[in-house]
């Protein structure tokens, strides 16, 4: 959802500005991007930890293959937090950028920029904590948004593949259970490699303008910070994407849901023995996929399937 925000509103003021080479929304713009922009790094970081301390009790819980699924109130708690806690370390993102003006002086044109540049007018102490953010901006980035989601997702799936691979050895696990186990390892693995991977030109380029800005000109950095919006809008577009593809009971079902909107409201008998038929696949995959328990066979009967 926070990378659907991301495309929907930081993607058109980005084309807007290299288009007319004007900010749409002006200095409110310039505040609200980089926020957003921060906040989503932060809100995948804190997920991909999430995510790896989810597998790691997995794999050390003493019953596994019948560990209930969490309720729903835990999971939006979770959510908050992460979401809260993303938006709180990107404040300072707002106190940050503010707007510039520039004449070229080959045409005359007026254009507006976006500069890095926090505000007189904030009281001493603000601005004081702004200006430390600012020069430690570059390692903060490296540190939290980049080393700690890859070195905890490793870390994780090190530490769950090991104990994985003792309890195999004393005792023999459900093939299923530990195909679903797998499906979702190789679902966290994946969304970790593309943001390790969209992110690193970041990094460098950070890395690259804290050391060598005073002998860049203004259109190298420009271009440099549109390759990072570029990767960043790239890593947006294909995270929900890899997340469906590996994902199979949240593949299934947003399949499910685009198939039942094309079909209308009034589908034919087979259509809905057809619906019915890949509901109750949903509903199998989804709770072998999440480890819930089951006591009983599913009744595939009282469906009237040919099962």
């Amino acid at each position: 959802f926070w990378d659907f925000l991301i495309l929907f509103f930081c993607l058109p003021v980005v084309i807007f500005n290299e288009i007319t080479k004007k900010r749409l929304l002006g200095d409110v713009s310039c505040r609200i991007l980089p926020f957003m922009e921060v906040s989503s790094l932060g809100v995948t970081t804190f997920s991909l930890c999430a995510l790896g301390i989810d597998r790691f009790h997995a794999a050390t819980s003493p019953q596994a293959s019948a560990r209930p699924i969490e309720q729903c109130q835990s999971i939006i708690a979770k959510l908050a937090v992460i979401w809260v806690g993303s938006m709180t370390l990107s404040v300072p993102e707002i106190l940050l950028w503010q707007l510039a003006q520039d004449t070229s002086p080959v045409s005359g044109i007026v254009t507006e920029y976006c500069t890095m540049k926090p505000s007189s007018n904030l009281p001493e102490s603000v601005y004081s904590l702004v200006l430390t953010y600012q020069n430690a901006r570059m390692w903060w980035y490296f540190g939290c948004y980049f080393c700690l989601p890859i070195l905890f997702t490793v870390s994780c799936q090190l530490v769950t593949r090991r104990i994985s691979g003792a309890e195999k050895k004393t005792e023999c696990r459900g093939t299923k259970h530990s195909q679903c186990e797998s499906h979702l390892n190789c679902t966290i693995i994946g969304l970790t490699i593309i943001y390790g991977l969209c992110t690193t030109p970041e990094n460098v380029c950070n890395i690259v303008v804290a050391y060598m800005s005073p002998d860049m000109s203004k259109q190298t950095l420009d271009l440099l910070n549109l390759i990072n919006q570029f990767f960043l809008f790239f890593k947006c577009s294909v995270t929900p994407v890899l997340l469906l593809c590996l994902c199979r009971p949240l593949g299934q079902a947003f399949m499910d849901c685009c198939c039942c909107c094309c079909e209308g409201c009034n589908p034919d008998t087979a259509s809905s023995e057809g619906s019915a038929d890949s509901k109750l696949k949903t509903e199998m995959s989804s709770s072998i996929f999440f480890d819930k328990p089951r006591e009983s066979p599913p009744p595939l009967l009282a469906l009237g399937t040919p099962c």
